[in-house]
């Protein structure tokens, strides 16, 4: 079974080593101790949603883009096809809801 806190510890974990930081210093950033961002990546604790955009802030990385990419590995693991686009009808949902109409007109797959 796929358990969210520990695909959003994964998630957490490789962004920060990507950045080539210490949890030392992500912890410090996010005014969070050491050892509860350690049980959080490890998956061991839950995070709330408040201290998820802090660590979000810290390793400067929007809180959508960490849920997006939690998302797609909770999908690849209950066996989805993860589609390279946006569908074109919730796009175009998307760009009106927001006044942004023109926005998005030139999406390309990637790959």
């Amino acid at each position: 079974m796929v358990l969210l806190r520990r695909e959003i510890g994964d998630v957490l974990r490789d962004a920060r080593q990507l950045q080539g930081r210490t949890l030392r210093e992500v912890s410090s950033a996010a005014r969070v101790s050491l050892g509860y961002l350690s049980e959080v990546e490890r998956g061991q604790k839950e995070a709330s949603s408040e201290l998820l955009g802090s660590i979000c802030e810290a390793l400067d990385r929007p809180l959508s883009l960490i849920l997006r990419e939690v998302s797609d590995r909770i999908a690849i693991a209950e066996g989805l096809v993860i589609p390279d686009t946006v569908p074109a009808d919730l796009a175009a949902m998307g760009r009106h809801d927001r006044g942004l109409s023109h926005a998005g007109k030139d999406l390309q797959p990637i790959g």
